[in-house]
């Protein structure tokens, strides 16, 4: 059983708990333990590092020393959650002083941020630890009637220097997983694209426009459903799919799928037990 410190991101806590619900039901079929941590606080999205950048550190280095404690990486599940806590810890361990600071500030919870766990998306566990080929041996109901758009989202490919898993103009670790799972991926233009959602609030037309594009690309290529290894990206092309397609004035719907999702899907799960009826998109 390969053992992780889980973060339990705001958006799953809260809109999209149907990621953690799946995650808990297929985890050990595939010899994952994802131990979750109660203790941990919002990573501040994309935004706190702009307000505050030691709070940014602070913040995050708490987080990371609570899986550090455990003698454990830190595992996530949401795109810009990993792009959050691996930025602030490239800036903690490129910084003696600002460790040193966050550090002052952690003992009094007796913690200590020191580096040593790696930052890690759930998305490439699956791939890298659990691996390819025991993921299909464990496959019980293949999804090889399904074409499937693989959605990235920016924040699990951009900033590469923070990143660096996949190559963000080219991806492949969600398209193998596909495979794997006897899926097949679609050519899909919008894969490593924006999904709007960070500028929802501010400029809900020009986010829904970038929205919209993808929609339309999948629908055009007669895509069963889009999957995605981020709930933000998730709330956009589920949640506003329908302001998005009357934006774009176009009359057709396509389901999205979280990873957890399909995954579960493939391992043999239903889509009742998944939380599948809470998605918005029929």
């Amino acid at each position: 059983m390969k053992r992780y410190a889980y973060y339990l991101s705001c958006i799953n806590e809260s809109m999209t708990k149907e990621v953690d619900r799946s995650i808990d039901l297929w985890q050990k079929d595939l010899g994952l333990e994802l131990v979750k941590l109660h203790e941990t606080t919002c990573c501040g999205g994309s935004n706190l590092d702009y307000v505050s950048p030691k709070h940014f550190a602070l913040v995050n280095g708490r987080n990371i020393a609570l899986a550090e404690k455990m003698g454990l990486d830190l595992v996530v599940s949401c795109n810009t959650c990993l792009m959050t806590i691996r930025t602030a810890k490239k800036k903690l361990d490129e910084s003696p002083e600002l460790k040193k600071e966050v550090n002052e500030l952690l003992k009094k919870e007796g913690l200590e941020y020191r580096g040593t766990s790696e930052v890690r998306h759930l998305l490439w566990v699956l791939v890298d630890d659990v691996g390819l080929d025991t993921i299909r041996k464990k496959v019980t109901v293949p999804l090889t009637k399904y074409r499937i758009a693989p959605f990235y989202g920016c924040h699990i490919l951009r900033p590469s220097k923070v990143l660096g898993h996949d190559n963000p103009l080219e991806p492949s670790s969600l398209d193998q997983l596909i495979e794997a799972l006897g899926g097949k991926t679609i050519p899909f233009e919008h894969k490593n694209r924006c999904c709007g959602f960070h500028t929802l609030l501010v400029a809900e037309e020009e986010s829904l426009n970038v929205a919209g594009e993808a929609l339309a690309e999948a629908i055009e290529a007669k895509a069963d459903f889009i999957v995605t290894p981020c709930p933000l990206c998730h709330t956009v092309l589920d949640g506003y799919q329908s302001k998005a397609l009357k934006q774009a004035q176009i009359e057709s719907s396509i389901p999205v799928f979280h990873l957890s999702e399909m995954v579960g899907l493939a391992l043999g799960y239903t889509a009742k037990q998944l939380g599948i009826k809470r998605h918005m998109v029929s």
